[in-house]
This record gives structure tokens, sequence and C-alpha cells, in this order.
């Protein structure tokens, strides 16, 4: 079956729907959620807003690995490079449901920036890929360490009966981890300072404001 080459003009299509999807559609999971039958307790209101600031970090951690995945990808020079970039986006596409879910489940919201979040991050995902696709990868690598680092600590600062919390997020970390060794296994470069400090600056910046708003 012949398939039919895409223009230009296509290509800002695609970018511009998976943009859309992203920040206000409801992408679905191909994983079951790994809460699954885990019991949803009932916490107590202070622990129940603190939950959902979590998880709605967490939540706009998923709408930037997106951007970044997809602004990557957008301008990867080898076709290996690109399918591992879009591979690792669609787990991250069930990270951002499963998030969303909760949230839900919460009684809470996603980050009213968002959109601005997700922009952000296309365009800094692009730019590392223009650098060339090892540093790409490295900064697959870099992103990703630091997001198994504030799992970790969300893990240990989640009220104790949110078992439904913990379930995602432990799948998540499990997934970021394998995301980043791959990444090092394709030929990620180390990126050099201030680089990484400056992503954790940013990202400190990020979890502030997504846990209230």
């Amino acid at each position: 079956m012949n398939t039919r080459t895409l223009s230009l003009l296509d290509g800002w299509l695609v970018e511009a729907q998976r943009g859309l999807d992203t920040v206000f559609g409801n992408p679905p999971a191909h994983r079951a959620n790994p809460a699954g039958d885990t019991p949803d307790v009932a916490l107590e209101p202070d622990e129940q807003r603190h939950a959902a600031g979590l998880m709605r970090i967490n939540h706009v951690g998923e709408v930037c690995a997106q951007g970044l995945y997809f602004g990557q990808a957008a301008v990867a020079r080898d076709g290996a490079t690109r399918a591992h970039l879009l591979d690792a986006a669609q787990e991250e596409t069930d990270h951002l449901a499963w998030c969303a879910d909760r949230l839900r489940e919460l009684d809470s919201r996603p980050s009213l920036f968002n959109p601005l979040w997700y922009a952000g991050s296309y365009a800094l995902g692009a730019l590392a890929g223009l650098r060339g696709d090892g540093w790409s990868l490295g900064f697959v690598v870099e992103t990703e360490r630091q997001v198994e680092a504030h799992l970790d600590e969300h893990l240990e600062t989640l009220p104790p009966a949110d078992l439904r919390s913990r379930e995602i997020l432990t799948v998540m970390k499990a997934d970021e981890a394998r995301h980043a060794d791959h990444a090092q296994q394709a030929g990620a470069r180390t990126l050099p300072a201030p680089i990484p400090t400056l992503m954790a600056g940013a990202s400190k910046l990020m979890k502030a404001v997504a846990y209230r708003l």
C-alpha cells in the first residue's frame, strides 16, 4: 500500500494536533491504570489537597514530557532516534492519563498553565534536537533522572493512606528510569554545566507554581 509523504504543512498540523490533544484533550492510556483495584481511602481535607497538589505537579511533568519528546522527535536526524522518542512519548501518555484520572478522583484539576508548560517544553525539545541526536538523547537522560528524583520525594511525602497515587507514581518512576537507560544506551552525550543546574531550577519553579495552580 502506498503512503502519502507528509508536506511541511501536514507536519505542522500533526504537531499542532499533538499539542492540542495533550493540553486540552484526554488521550487514553494504552496500559491499565496501576492503581487498579487499590482501595480509594478517604483522606483528611489537608491530605487530599496535598495529594492533589503533588499529582498536579506530576500531571504537568507529563505535559512537559510530551512537549519535550515531540519537539525532539520533530527535528531528529536519525529514524531510530525518532522512533525511540515517540515510543517513550507513548508511555508518557499513559502517565498523563493516569495522573488525570487521579486528579479527578481527588476532586481537583490540571494546572491552568498547561498550554504554557507544553509550548515551552516543545521549544526546549526542538532546540536540544537541533544540536544533534546525541545531545537530544543526553537531554532525555538528564530530564528523566531529575524526574526520578522528584518522584522519590513525592513517594516520601504522599499521605500514607493515599495508596492509589502511590501505585501510579511507583510505575511511573520505573518507566522514567528505563527511558533514561535506553537513551544512554542509544548514544546520549553528557550535558555540560550549567545546563543540568538550569534544568533543575526551571523544574523547581514549575513545581512551585503547579502545586497550587
